[in-house]
């Protein structure tokens, strides 16, 4: 009997590991955002961060006004570092446009975050937050990306990304010519 109850287990196991897999690799990208668009959550001040720093240590606060791009992440983070270059991109195409804002959020200190940057040559408009985030944007894993537009998450993402793909830039733009 106990045979049949550890093969029971085992094929057990086995379904939801492959439940797992399926969800994160075949799962496309397009489909994550579509669902999460469409489920965009209202919540006007519960969206946005205050008490940021930058890493000189001015305080800042987020620009409510603006459309933004919201990443949690940190140096010691492999999936962190694995979309830093499709953010930097991203920021690249938009830097420029005065309707959007990138804040690309850390708790670490400048002493950690300031050599890492230098080594890998990023761009990017990097702060530090210490404080408890909203509950709308609360988590404990890291990466955490999310787009936000008129108190609204459009986008969110946990887990590694490339934000610089086509349907970022579709989304993006789509509510730019809005504003």
């Amino acid at each position: 009997m106990a045979n049949v109850s550890k093969k029971v287990l085992i094929s057990g196991l086995i379904i939801v590991a492959a439940f797992a897999v399926y969800i994160a690799f075949f799962k496309t990208d397009s489909q994550q955002i579509e669902g999460q668009s469409a489920t965009a959550t209202e919540q006007p001040e519960g969206v946005y961060l205050s008490g940021m720093s930058t890493l000189d240590g001015e305080q800042i606060a987020m620009d409510q006004e603006k459309l933004v791009f919201l990443n949690v992440w940190a140096t010691w983070c492999g999936p962190c570092n694995m979309e830093m270059p499709g953010i930097q991109k991203l920021y690249d195409k938009y830097k420029t446009n005065e309707k959007v804002a990138f804040y690309i959020v850390s708790d670490e200190d400048s002493e950690t975050v300031n050599p890492f940057i230098a080594r890998k040559g990023y761009q990017l408009p990097f702060y530090r937050f210490t404080g408890a985030y909203p509950t709308a944007l609360d988590g404990n894993a890291i990466p955490r990306t999310y787009i936000i537009y008129k108190g609204k998450i459009l986008a969110q993402e946990v887990g590694a990304s490339q934000w610089d793909r086509p349907e970022i830039v579709e989304l993006i733009d789509k509510n730019l010519a809005e504003i």
